[in-house]
């Protein structure tokens, strides 16, 4: 990793990325494009409870940890018992073994699961089934998703979001100093470590309409890194064809393997 400029993307464990970086020879550029997280509170409570009273035939979990603010959600409101309910009335479709084990901890086993804990594995374990007319409610955490919206949309079904937080872009100085240093070659990679990172600054590029020489960086001198399968996979949904990541899903692998990819 001599000489090599490596944009990071995250808002944690900078430091430590950064340590590893330069032990390698390399020099980090820091450029958070993670955004800003607010819980949504009360507002959550009443959400929960328009999905209640709309009694669902399917309700997809994607995250263990948003599941999970869910149930905190429902207790706090005092709609626990509505919310188990409506959940036990509909089909349960859980992307990630994490997710998996939350539902089972309220005794809800799912009708469909993806055990490789991405999108695309969650798509084939639904493909047996028949949305045509269903009403379907997607948690997710800040990924949007769009490939699990389309599936859903193009079977017939109608389609709800719930979002157990409220994202707030980066700042968009920092994501136009990203795309010049891509577009540019003045990075040599750019480490995504969440989905959301990689959602705000696809959609930054996009507003600008001037996605190609982006994507064309990626495809010829700068390593599109991920933190694993799900942030991989909205890379990949966002059109970059080369894509690295480590087996295993750390901050700190992630370095590793650049630094690995770059000995070649």
């Amino acid at each position: 990793m001599r000489g090599k400029r490596i944009a990071l993307c995250a808002s944690r464990k900078l430091g430590e990325m950064t340590t590893l970086i330069e032990k390698q020879g390399g020099t980090a550029v820091i450029r958070p494009a993670q955004g800003t997280v607010f819980f949504k509170g009360s507002e959550l409570g009443g959400e929960m409870r328009s999905i209640i009273a709309m009694r669902p035939d399917w309700i997809v979990f994607t995250t263990g940890i948003g599941f999970e603010v869910l149930w905190e959600t429902a207790e706090r409101e005092g709609i626990a018992a509505e919310w188990k309910r409506a959940i036990e009335n509909a089909c349960v479709a859980a992307r990630g073994y994490k997710t998996a084990a939350a539902l089972k901890k309220i005794g809800i086993i799912s009708t469909a699961a993806s055990e490789d804990g991405t999108t695309k594995g969650l798509i084939r374990a639904l493909g047996a089934h028949d949305f045509a007319g269903k009403k379907v409610v997607a948690q997710l955490y800040g990924d949007t998703a769009p490939a699990l919206k389309q599936f859903f949309l193009a079977r017939g079904a109608s389609y709800t979001e719930l979002f157990p937080y409220r994202h707030v872009a980066p700042d968009r100085e920092t994501l136009e100093a990203l795309y010049s240093e891509i577009i540019g070659r003045e990075v040599d990679a750019v480490c995504f470590t969440s989905a959301m990172q990689v959602r705000f600054f696809f959609s930054f590029a996009r507003e600008k309409q001037d996605i190609t020489p982006l994507l064309e960086a990626f495809r010829t001198d700068v390593v599109a890194c991920a933190v694993g399968k799900v942030t991989q996979e909205a890379l990949e949904e966002e059109g970059v064809s080369r894509v690295i990541a480590p087996e295993h899903e750390r901050m700190g692998a992630m370095i590793m393997t650049l630094a690995r990819y770059f000995q070649q």
